[in-house]
């Protein structure tokens, strides 16, 4: 008995041993591969891959599993690519001038049906000889504006149905397959993403996107009979075989409702968050079940991760560990044993080595204005993270334990830190949320759409790039003396990436999925509206915005021109906290003028000491007007946005409440400007009496960083994921205070310079073309090579636009990746000048 106990305990050691010798090498092959983000989260994607297009949004897979679709719906050229799933090659690879997240194979797998986007009709493509060929149209209605834009497709081959459901008109269309006419047109109430038929084709299953429900069609009865409540933004949904369980993907709840179909019910709902109530931030978008279905995947895009769950009894699923994926994983299917992943936003942010091209500048316009076949610059940050497919063989259960440490790893958000942030003893920015802060009015300045360089690239304490400074000191005096006589921030990124994801991630430190999915289609040019900043419900954050949760907390607020236009509010918490005098979004009122707004109401209520605790203020005439003719030029927008800052601040430090105030300035993202470390690297000020003095502070912070540092001033928990894993700017301030006042500098530009009416250049004339009567109506490449050739000038080309993954790095703590990372730039930017000196 002894003999054999000893035998048993000595084979489990062994495999014990081995187990943990496959877990550890698995560990360091992902490890090998790990990349920094400019969000300050990694990537370490399992498996091999392949290359896709630009935001890939859905996976159809062909009915014998011989082929995978994959449609690409980005703000670049939009394609639709076949794969062959077992020799994971791609097919055929077909441009499509507009489209979106519809895909639908034919049950005999002779054609494939796509989704024309805004164009608002729907793609007929034969299958020939492992080609995809246009063959016929299915139209729904006219062209954009008018607003349709099919979204989920569904298909039943046998009664010549096919079921589309739309997101701009919110409606359910029946079309005839035989005669392509609309046989039937229901409203959903809200947006819809996906719709799935029961394997009887009795009933349709929609996911009402903006109405966090489940509708339910009965294709013989032809109306909605039921629906059914689930989480928040569903989207994605997934039907077993059987159809006796629907799993519904719930973005902005981080989670996955399991349905019953015969109950009509929620049998359970699954977390898919890396910890127990995390805040918004994972959006589970994608499903996929394992052949036996017993285990179900689930695409967490924010996460970078698939969750996987063992799903075998239902109503007693659990937790079974994480897959690290690309960034951004928008959709998955399972055949075999393999697990293919579209990872929205691929492995990293790539340099582009042939840089912005003026010639194409004319290309970029006609595309803007809708011509459709003019190409895109491929340069612009809003294409430029190219799509991939991760393909993973079905992990083991010890693959699986080392799958699960590399996302955990890779995460910086954790559910201690939540409360708790790090910090040190004493400083003004509290550790903890609910701790007392010297710091009692908060005012945060938000900005348009410059890189670091532009601005701070002649700045010698910094990590710089001279050369690529647009508007340095003599345009900028007050920005320069801010970091000069505060803190110089040279390694602060935007979390957004333009102006109509930028402003949600400025206010609430995350972008919804449907932000992220949809205002690719407008900045491409192919229809749609701006989604931000409360302009639409369903892009708005489940809990809100920084002002609900200053609301809930009890710290006043009032927001001047941000969320405010036209004197009114654009979601309701800011009804009745907002200035009605203040201008909010109008390129021809001075920022200058926006500061005498702001301080005639500002010295109104420090009189009564009723200054608000948060105030949000827009200053966005850096944006500028390019060469539009009759207008300021950019010399003189920037100039009077530097200027108006400067007053700000002289303003600020000479009144009584100085003492106990800071100011945040911030780019409500990077446009795509050149910066020689990377595009989303954007100018950030801080200034205060509690604010370090002559400090240059080189932490890696984001958008979210600066907003925790105000949430724990302020006594306010984290809204998502990304401001509870950043790191707050405690480093820039000081327990001391410094009471001295910030005087402003006049400006050495005539502010009342304007772009001459005979200009005749070529950038003159796209100048005029485009529209500015809102945040980026124009592509942010043409308007950055149109601001470089306003400064530079017409004949100088602008240079190329670096974005980094940062650098490749092993399981080091945090302060040594951050030195290793900041070596390879002192490297790169010292052969940089060698080269120069050389030439």
């Amino acid at each position: 008995m002894k003999k054999l106990l000893l035998i048993v305990l000595s084979s489990t050691l062994v495999l014990s041993v081995t187990a943990q010798k496959k877990t550890s090498s698995v560990g360091d092959n992902l490890s090998k591969t790990r990349v920094r983000l400019p969000n300050g989260w990694h990537l370490s994607p399992a498996g091999r891959s392949i290359a896709l297009g630009d935001l890939p949004l859905n996976i159809a897979v062909s009915s014998s599993k011989k082929f995978l679709a994959v449609t690409n719906n980005g703000q670049s050229v939009q394609s639709i690519q076949l794969i062959d799933p077992k020799t994971e090659k791609i097919l055929s690879n077909v441009i499509i001038p507009k489209s979106w997240y519809g895909l639908k194979f034919s049950a005999d797998e002779k054609f494939l049906y796509a989704s024309g986007g805004n164009d608002n009709w729907i793609f007929q493509y034969a299958i020939t000889n492992n080609r995809l060929v246009l063959k016929d149209s299915i139209i729904l209605g006219k062209k954009w504006p008018e607003k349709i834009s099919p979204a989920g497709i569904e298909i039943d081959d046998a009664a010549k149905r096919m079921y589309v459901v739309t997101k701009e008109n919110n409606a359910l269309y029946v079309i005839n397959l035989a005669d392509k006419s609309i046989v039937q047109q229901l409203p959903l109430g809200n947006e819809g993403y996906a719709c799935v038929l029961s394997p009887d084709k009795t009933e349709l299953y929609i996911s009402v996107w903006g109405g966090d429900k489940v509708r339910v069609y009965n294709t013989r009865e032809q109306k909605f009979t039921e629906e059914i409540s689930v989480g928040d933004n569903p989207n994605e949904l997934l039907l077993n075989k059987s159809g006796s369980l629907l799993f519904v993907a719930n973005a902005n709840d981080n989670s996955v409702s399991v349905i019953d179909v015969k109950k009509r019910k929620v049998l359970e709902v699954l977390n898919a968050a890396l910890f127990p109530n995390a805040p918004e931030g994972s959006s589970s978008n994608g499903l996929a079940l394992s052949t036996n279905e017993k285990s179900l995947y689930v695409a967490n895009a924010n996460n970078n991760c698939l969750a996987v769950f063992d799903v075998s009894v239902p109503g007693r699923s659990k937790s079974k560990g994480f897959i690290p994926v690309g960034w951004y994983p928008t959709n998955l299917k399972v055949i075999g044993t393999k697990i293919f992943v579209s990872n929205g936003k691929g492995f990293s942010s790539y340099p582009n080595a042939n840089g912005p091209n003026p010639l194409k500048a004319t290309q970029l316009v006609l595309r803007h204005m809708g011509d459709t076949s003019a190409m895109v610059n491929p340069g612009y940050i809003g294409g430029l993270m190219k799509g991939t497919m991760s393909i993973i063989d079905e992990p083991s259960d010890i693959t699986l334990a080392a799958y699960s440490k590399a996302v955990y790893t890779n995460t910086p958000y954790t559910k201690d830190g939540e409360l708790t942030s790090t910090g040190e003893k004493g400083n003004p920015v509290p550790m903890k949320v609910g701790d007392k802060s010297p710091i009692k009015h908060v005012f945060y300045i938000i900005k348009e759409n410059r890189t670091y360089d532009q601005v701070l690239g002649d700045i010698a304490e910094g990590n710089g790039d001279k050369s690529l400074t647009l508007f340095g000191e003599r345009i900028t005096p007050n920005q320069h003396k801010l970091v000069k006589e505060f803190v110089l921030l040279d390694n602060f990124y935007a979390d957004g990436e333009v102006s109509a994801d930028g402003h949600n991630w400025s206010t609430s430190a995350h972008a919804t999925d449907f932000l992220e999915k949809n205002w690719v289609t407008s900045y491409g040019g192919r229809g749609g509206t701006y989604p931000g900043e409360g302009k639409r419900e369903i892009a708005n954050p489940k809990n809100g915005f920084i002002w609900d949760y200053c609301k809930r907390a009890g710290v006043s607020y009032r927001t001047y021109g941000e969320f405010a236009d036209d004197g009114k509010a654009n979601i309701p918490v800011l009804v009745n906290h907002l200035s009605p005098t203040y201008t909010g979004w109008d390129l021809n009122v001075r920022d200058t003028t926006r500061f005498y707004q702001w301080q005639r109401e500002f010295d109104s209520l420090v009189k009564v000491n009723a200054v608000p605790q948060f105030n949000s203020l827009r200053f966005g005439n850096d944006h500028t007007q390019g060469l539009k003719r009759g207008v300021a030029t950019p010399y003189a927008q920037v100039a009077d946005n530097d200027l108006a800052v400067g007053m700000f601040i002289e303003h600020l430090s000479n009144s009584p409440i100085w003492k106990e105030s800071v100011v945040f300035i911030v780019e409500d993202d990077a446009q795509n400007g050149p910066d020689h470390v990377d595009a989303h690297r954007t100018t950030a000020y801080v200034a205060g009496p509690h604010v370090k003095r002559g400090f240059v502070d080189h932490s890696m912070y984001s958008t979210s960083s600066m907003l925790r540092t105000m949430e724990l001033i302020l006594g306010l928990p984290p809204m998502s994921q990304y401001d509870a894993a950043a790191t707050p700017m405690f480093k820039s301030f000081t327990a001391t205070p410094n009471l001295a006042p910030f005087k402003a500098l006049p400006s050495d530009i005539n502010l009342n310079d304007k772009n001459l009416a005979n200009n005749n250049s070529n950038t003159a004339k796209l100048s005029d073309k485009i529209d500015l009567s809102k945040e980026d109506l124009v592509p942010d490449m043409l308007f950055s090579q149109i601001i470089w050739k306003a400064v530079r000038g017409e004949d100088s080309e602008m240079p190329a636009p670096r974005r980094s993954a940062f650098v490749k790095v092993a399981e080091n703590d945090d302060e040594e990746e951050e030195e290793e990372r900041m070596e390879l730039i002192r490297e790169r930017k010292t052969k940089s000048k060698t080269k120069k000196k050389a030439e």
